[in-house]
């Protein structure tokens, strides 16, 4: 029971699209987005313990063990399947934070899955997904997998085909506050609804883009940049900005410019996360 388990992947997401259409009365917003997953990936290693305990190796300085998803996750999976063991948890951050690519989500699906296997809990992706709202509205697009069409708070999941291009991925050196762009008063709160085929279509709005552009001059730096050499777009509410492009070569091409103070990766669209090639690997 002492070895790990290594390289869980924890993939990041790109919100292709997202439109805010509508505000709840417990403050959460009703939006449409379309999420696809990148070959780019975090990774988790896990070893289970025996005496129930749960610890993140490597804490992130400042945060609290009650704070950080990974430990959360754990948690909660515990104490609803009501399991005994506990369990070391170490991570290898590659996804910055507060870029909007659902680095912190992404690690906690990855949790519930490597968890819900490893300590033998049984749960299907379903009541996984359930566990996952609780801790986040986008964790359970990363405990499906599969690139999808959502709405509601992100939670309602339609499958969805999409190509699968390359990226170029760019991250300024700023972390976006996801609270601070909803609560945002000049925020479009009334988009209205689309259907998937306007998508298809080339309708790749999205609603949060000037609200970050006006707060968070570094991200409009970026999409300046960007757009004189592609369709500059922004995932989320941010701050990573990213564009389209037919080949990997192509990609790398412009990566090759990116100014030195820029994280810049190329990766691969993947309606299929990651993640699923390990669970079915294990």
């Amino acid at each position: 029971m002492s070895d790990w388990s290594r390289g869980w992947p924890a993939p990041a997401k790109l919100n292709l699209m997202l439109r805010i259409t509508g505000r709840r009365a417990d403050g959460y917003h009703e939006l449409q987005t379309v999420f696809q997953f990148l070959d780019l990936c975090d990774e988790l290693d896990f070893r289970v313990r025996k005496d129930g305990k749960v610890r993140r190796l490597d804490p992130l300085p400042g945060v609290a063990p009650e704070a950080d998803l990974t430990v959360r996750a754990a948690r909660l999976l515990r104490n609803y399947a009501g399991v005994a063991p506990g369990v070391d948890i170490a991570l290898r951050k590659r996804l910055p934070m507060g870029g909007g690519l659902g680095g912190g989500s992404s690690n906690a699906a990855t949790v519930l899955h490597a968890l819900n296997h490893l300590w033998g809990c049984g749960l299907d992706d379903a009541e996984l997904a359930v566990l996952g709202l609780r801790l986040g509205a986008d964790v359970p697009i990363f405990v499906h997998g599969h690139a999808a069409w959502a709405e509601g708070v992100g939670e309602r999941l339609r499958p969805i085909a999409l190509p699968e291009p390359w990226y170029l991925v760019i991250a300024p050196d700023c972390h976006v506050a996801t609270g601070e762009v909803f609560s945002a008063p000049e925020l479009t709160r009334n988009s209205r609804p689309i259907i998937i085929r306007a998508f298809i279509a080339g309708d790749r709005r999205n609603d949060c883009l000037p609200v970050v552009r006006e707060r968070y001059p570094a991200v409009s730096q970026v999409i300046e940049w960007l757009e004189e050499r592609a369709e500059a777009r922004l995932t989320g509410t941010g701050g990573c900005v990213f564009a389209e492009f037919a080949s990997a070569s192509a990609a790398e091409q412009v990566r090759q410019q990116v100014p030195a103070d820029w994280q810049a990766w190329v990766a691969r669209g993947c309606n299929r996360s990651p993640l699923r090639g390990r669970l079915e690997h294990d």
